[in-house]
């Protein structure tokens, strides 16, 4: 009686653990081909460069259909327990903020670095980004919806699950509707993998990229000698010992190691910080910074990332 009723707790607690399982923050955006196929891009100039990014916030007062299909999808993903960021919220607090920023007035001029979707992507501070990219078919007095959603890891842009589909013929009128009966033949195995991405950040941590340079004003390189910790090494050797010792199993690759330049790929950092909150690339990286602020290294490190899934340490000066 006793072993039947240490059973049936291992399995209450079982079913317990795995509902309160956290799932990934999804938002759901139009994908580029549909936003360069239906007019809605903006130029960005990226160190001289320009850049064709897409145009949420003119794409969404524009087309109706959009807005009530994103909002059909976003209805779809709650259902199923997936916490959402709205785009359309999303865009108008990148806004309200960048109109106090600009009250606030600059005394150098400079801006900020960053692309607009990097902006949205960090603000919005979602797991995995949906692109959504739909046709609607005509056939005679039927229509029909051919859709693809693609999941995208918001750090690193890999996809890590898709569906793709054309609903039946219907004489539905309404875009929504028609991608709603489109889409659920297909939903569940795209939520199911989504799911499976999240649960492996959980266990084998987020994947980010990392780099750590040398100012070329800078005293000293990593090859530069100190007694640390008991152990004459290199700097980048108690660089790279740091990044062993603060990753998910010491997962990562040393993909290039100069005296000036040091790149670790395949990094994988706790998804959330000792304190409980979702972890980023700069969270990650200050307590470097800090350990290199103090003796023996004393040197002073500027941090500077690169959207979402990549952080530079600058080594020398800030």
């Amino acid at each position: 009686m006793r072993k039947l009723l240490l059973f049936f707790t291992v399995i209450l607690f079982s079913f317990s653990t795995f509902g309160q399982a956290k799932k990934p923050i999804i938002m759901v955006v139009p994908s580029d081909n549909w936003c360069i196929k239906n007019g809605y891009t903006q130029m960005y100039d990226e160190m001289g460069t320009l850049k064709t990014l897409p145009d949420y916030k003119m794409a969404l007062q524009n087309e109706t259909d959009l807005l009530m299909t994103i909002s059909k999808i976003n209805t779809m993903m709650a259902d199923r327990g997936f916490p959402l960021v709205n785009l359309e919220t999303a865009l108008k607090n990148i806004e309200q903020e960048g109109a106090e920023i600009a009250m606030l007035g600059s005394k150098s001029g400079g801006s900020v670095a960053e692309s607009p979707i990097d902006v949205l992507q960090r603000t919005a501070n979602a797991d995995i980004i949906m692109q959504l990219t739909y046709v609607v078919n005509q056939n005679g007095p039927q229509r029909s919806v051919t859709f693809m959603l693609q999941g995208l890891d918001a750090y690193t842009g890999k996809q890590i699950a898709g569906a793709q589909g054309t609903g039946t013929p219907s004489f539905a009128t309404e875009t929504p509707v028609l991608l709603e009966e489109a889409v659920l033949a297909h939903i569940d195995d795209f939520n199911s993998r989504l799911q499976d991405h999240f649960n492996d950040l959980f266990t084998n941590g987020r994947e980010i990229v990392f780099q750590t340079r040398i100012w070329d004003t800078s005293m000293i390189d990593f090859e530069e000698e100190f007694d640390y910790n008991g152990e004459t090494l290199e700097l980048g050797e108690i660089i790279e010992d740091w990044v062993f010792d603060n990753t998910v199993q010491g997962r990562y690759n040393t993909s290039n190691y100069t005296e000036n330049v040091i790149r670790f790929d395949q990094v994988r950092i706790p998804l959330y910080d000792e304190r409980g909150r979702a972890n980023d690339t700069r969270r990650w990286i200050r307590d470097l910074r800090t350990m290199l602020g103090k003796a023996p290294f004393n040197q002073e490190c500027k941090i500077y990332t690169r959207g979402l899934g990549e952080v530079w340490l600058i080594v020398g000066e800030k």
